[in-house]
């Protein structure tokens, strides 16, 4: 661990009122919430950093994986993983890794994992904690999806990745001591929009639909700015103008962003869709667009669990080792999947 790192963590460690004290003097409070002391303290210091949107896409790359690296906690015990790579179907390589629990179930289906980031910034290791939660809570196999990144490779290349990847694991989680055939999704963020939009696919083309989609602060629909977006348009560690960044880079010019492969939320049908586990977090341009979106599935009859962390911000699934309030959402999250999980009814044969 670097001396920064070391640093960044100590200080994280002070109690509420002194992390408050060095940001500001009083809690941060906003549309009737109130921000985690330490995201507060991490917020205070992002000021005096490039905005992320003043960065090139490579820049970004490295400043977040340098950032993310200082706050990441232990990946969990009696999981182990190996790194792989599986074709995508033009033929190139998608880098993925692969967790298992020492406890598997092998009634346990695989659940595929996609990374924040905008579709421009993050990694296998952005995810790679929360995934060895994932994996231990569910005592699954999870297989999380290094995705290609724009501006380099624009939409639709990613959510082609996503895609691809699904498939590969309904027709490998054999090997993987799952069973063969069904899936789980999940992701947050972009990872949130890929999951959506890999259910919504295999309806519109009746191929096998997730069991259940895990979506974390997701973005579901691109063409429109929610209210949210003003009041939490300038928090940590993602803003409003980081948001229109990351879609610039992403998406086409010329591209209709209402284009249900872009903004699931704009699909008319989602009777068939598989249950969903949704969480956002409170201080986030975000939240609305996630909530909104679990309203859109119930009023399909689509069964759907919702849950708001009002206190924390967005990204908050890698910031489990510095934010306590972040590690048990994390936590609870994870519980959750592991207990719907006991709910599938699976056929071997």
């Amino acid at each position: 661990m670097s001396l920064q790192a070391t640093i960044a963590k100590l200080l994280l460690k002070l109690p509420d009122g002194f992390l408050v004290k060095m940001a500001g003097g009083k809690p941060l409070e906003l549309g009737g919430r109130t921000l985690d002391p330490r995201f507060q303290f991490m917020m205070t210091g992002a000021k005096s950093q490039p905005a992320m949107s003043s960065l090139s896409p490579q820049e970004a790359r490295a400043a977040s994986a340098s950032g993310l690296a200082m706050f990441a906690d232990k990946p969990e015990p009696g999981v182990s993983w190996e790194d792989a790579a599986i074709k995508g179907g033009d033929g190139h390589q998608i880098p993925v890794r692969i967790y298992r629990p020492d406890d598997q179930d092998a009634a346990a289906p695989i659940m595929v994992y996609y990374h924040f980031g905008g579709g421009v910034i993050g990694d296998l290791e952005t995810s790679h904690v929360f995934c060895t939660m994932l994996s231990r809570a569910a005592k699954c196999p999870v297989l999380s999806v290094d995705y290609r990144l724009a501006p380099e490779h624009k939409f639709p290349a990613g959510l082609e990745d996503c895609l691809d990847a699904y498939d590969w694991a309904l027709r490998n989680a054999r090997k993987y001591g799952a069973p063969a055939g069904v899936a789980t999704i999940g992701g947050d963020s972009m990872g949130g929009n890929f999951s959506a939009i890999v259910a919504q696919e295999m309806v519109r083309e009746r191929k096998p639909v997730p069991l259940l989609q895990l979506l974390i602060y997701p973005a579901t629909d691109i063409d429109r700015e929610f209210p949210s977006y003003q009041t939490y348009g300038e928090t940590y560690p993602l803003d409003a103008d980081t948001m229109r960044w990351f879609m610039e880079q992403y998406i086409p010019e010329g591209q209709d962003r209402a284009d249900v492969r872009l903004s699931p939320a704009r699909e008319a049908y989602l009777e068939k869709l598989p249950q969903a586990i949704i969480a956002t977090a409170g201080f986030d341009p975000l939240v609305d667009d996630g909530a909104a979106y679990a309203q859109l599935l119930r009023k399909a009859g689509v069964k759907v669990s919702y849950k708001c962390y009002d206190s924390l911000a967005h990204g908050f699934t890698a910031f489990t080792g510095v934010v306590p309030a972040a590690r048990r959402a994390c936590e609870e999250i994870a519980s959750q999947v592991a207990e719907a999980y006991k709910s599938f009814e699976i056929d071997e044969d």
